[in-house]
């Protein structure tokens, strides 16, 4: 069982043309789309999380259960839903604007337990961000980690949502000794300011740096480097492309029971090419096609 613990919202993503475009809702939020491409590929999941009783909330949940996530572990509340508004540039990117106050993820508390099996828990974006939640969420990973469960750290900064970017910077080196495996963008790598030897240096088995259409490299505490190029695609929109290199990247680390830093460490040259080019193509399939639409393992047989 994978775990996704974070944020689900509603992404308002622009459909046409001009600054009058129409705002089409979509279900989204970097962990809920990780919980998604998880299940579309086969892997047990669960969603750990808080969300709205609100209309967009059961939506939200009825995807999850649709896709045969788990959502066990999901706590409920009255607030609204957390709104996010995507901005699509010519190239596919996306920025994106947050209606986060008041709204049910920020209120998420620590559970008493994991679902049982758990095997690995993944983390980021705004729940690491938004108080009071992202201390809880914080706790889980450090208790998780103490416990003997892979960790995953998808940072996928969004400097609009970080009041103090030199305190996040800080509380984001703090997380590394209780971190598995870490995943980043190159621009979020920027942002941060650091280097894959130092974030190594200071705990996770393994670092995987994005370069969108460049592809993937994968750092490890070894000393190996190692990439694969980016698939070519036309790019629709890039939303929901990272969470799916997450998603991909844990459940092909599952399938091949390497879910442990010294599995991790054991994987070689040609183990780490395979796999990121699997999180490759995954991601591509998601680049193709509007929104956070992440592919079904059928799609990438063969």
């Amino acid at each position: 069982m994978i775990v996704v613990a974070g944020e689900a919202l509603i992404d308002l993503v622009p459909r046409g043309a001009g600054a009058l475009a129409a705002l089409t809702p979509a279900l989204g939020g970097g962990p809920y789309n990780t919980a998604v491409a998880l299940g579309r590929l086969g892997s047990p999941a669960a969603f750990c999380s808080r969300v709205s009783r609100d209309a967009f909330g059961e939506a939200l949940l009825d995807r999850l259960r649709e896709t045969g996530v788990s959502v066990s572990p999901v706590q409920r509340g009255d607030e609204p839903t957390t709104l996010a508004v995507a901005t699509v540039a010519a190239d596919g990117s996306a920025v994106y604007s947050f209606y986060v106050e008041g709204t049910a993820d920020r209120l998420f508390t620590v559970p008493d337990a994991l679902p049982a099996g758990t095997r690995a828990v993944s983390f980021g974006t705004c729940s690491l961000v938004l108080e009071p939640g992202a201390t809880a969420y914080e706790e889980l990973m450090r208790t998780a980690h103490a416990r003997g469960v892979f960790t995953a750290l998808d940072p996928n900064i969004r400097p609009g949502l970080i009041p103090d970017p030199d305190a996040y910077r800080a509380r984001f080196l703090s997380w590394l000794p209780s971190v598995s495996l870490l995943k980043l963008s190159e621009e979020d790598a920027r942002w941060l300011g650091g280097t894959p030897a130092r974030w190594l240096a200071a705990g996770p088995a393994a670092v995987v740096v994005t370069r969108g259409g460049d592809g993937l490299t994968v750092f490890t505490r070894e000393g190996g480097e190692y990439s694969v190029p980016g698939e070519r695609v036309e790019v629709v929109d890039t939303i929901g492309a990272g969470d799916t290199v997450n998603a991909a990247l844990l459940h092909g680390l599952a399938v091949r029971d390497a879910l442990g830093v010294r599995e991790v460490a054991g994987l070689g040259a040609d183990g780490w090419r395979e796999l990121l080019g699997f999180a490759a193509r995954a991601a591509a399939i998601t680049c193709s096609r509007a929104g956070a639409e992440p592919p079904y393992a059928r799609e990438l047989d063969g």
